[in-house]
């Protein structure tokens, strides 16, 4: 077989992959599809690809895997499964998990590996075991299941742009901070589910059975100084991923405002959402190059 044969089947392989990551992440979130669109196409495959992976490890946690009846232990052994073939993958640059080639193929390209891959699989075990967290525990659950998926998304946003040292510490801020204040917000929308259905309570020091208009605005105070920090640097960021940004920007700052206008007592009782109506002027102004402003 010539080099150009192997080559070519290596292309489809590498294509199908990313296909499949595609149909994964769009599957599971229509508001992801919203803001995907409005990336450039190469850079939309790659944030793709990322959130695949990040999908199927989910699922490992609390989704699929445990309607299939599988307990923790079990659990645990696949998601370690994966994040082995995961390694594998970014470091032979194949798998014959089709989401895991996808991933591995953009962790290749952006140039990132077990630096961000290891916090994230971390996060994810202590979700088959931790029920409750400490400010300790909460930081590193957060960056690792959050933080570094921002990381991982800035490092193929840059591909092509490089940027000074100074500039790059800005930006790396900025997506932590914008990855937090995602995960933040999914925690206050989610207290009754996560509390009644998984048991856990993810906030330190905050019960579901005790919630108060006090907590609920202490939580959206620091989510929303992370929305502050993360909005400053959209601006930086290249035009093929800028309006993107701006669009899950705008989607959470509008949630953190719902939230605060939603009491306490009602929002541990209801997920609080943003009508489609609302998504669509908010993805009309990222469109426009509007960035959101967060209430001081």
């Amino acid at each position: 077989m010539s080099r150009v044969d192997m080559q070519s089947r290596l292309s489809l392989y590498d294509a199908v992959a990313c296909e499949t990551a595609s149909v994964v992440i769009h599957r599971y979130s229509t508001s992801f599809g919203l803001a995907s669109r409005l990336l450039g196409p190469t850079v939309r495959q790659n944030v793709e690809n990322i959130y695949a992976l990040v999908r199927v490890a989910d699922e490992i946690v609390d989704g699929g895997a445990t309607d299939a009846g599988l307990d923790s232990l079990a659990a645990a052994r696949i998601l370690n499964d994966l994040e082995r073939d995961t390694e594998s993958g970014i470091e032979q640059g194949f798998s014959a998990n089709l989401v895991v080639h996808a991933f591995s193929r953009t962790a290749r390209e952006a140039g990132f590996g077990t630096e961000l891959t290891q916090p994230f699989f971390e996060s994810m075990r202590m979700d088959l075991s931790a029920k409750e967290h400490d400010d300790e525990s909460f930081e590193r659950y957060v960056y690792g299941s959050a933080e570094v998926v921002g990381l991982m998304c800035l490092r193929t946003f840059m591909l092509g742009h490089p940027v000074s040292e100074v500039d790059d510490a800005r930006l790396v801020h900025g997506a932590r901070r914008l990855g937090a204040a995602f995960q933040k917000v999914n925690f206050l929308r989610d207290l009754s589910a996560d509390f009644e259905t998984l048991g856990r309570s993810y906030f330190p020091g905050v019960r579901v059975d005790s919630f108060t208009e006090a907590d609920k605005i202490r939580l959206l105070d620091d989510i929303d100084s992370d929305l502050r920090e993360s909005a400053a640097v959209i601006p930086m960021l290249p035009t093929t991923s800028r309006r993107a940004v701006a669009l899950a920007q705008g989607l959470f700052t509008e949630l953190s405002v719902r939230l605060r206008a939603t009491p306490a007592d009602q929002l541990v009782r209801s997920r609080v959402r943003v009508p489609n109506p609302v998504k669509l002027r908010i993805a009309a102004a990222a469109a426009a190059g509007r960035t959101p402003r967060v209430a001081s």
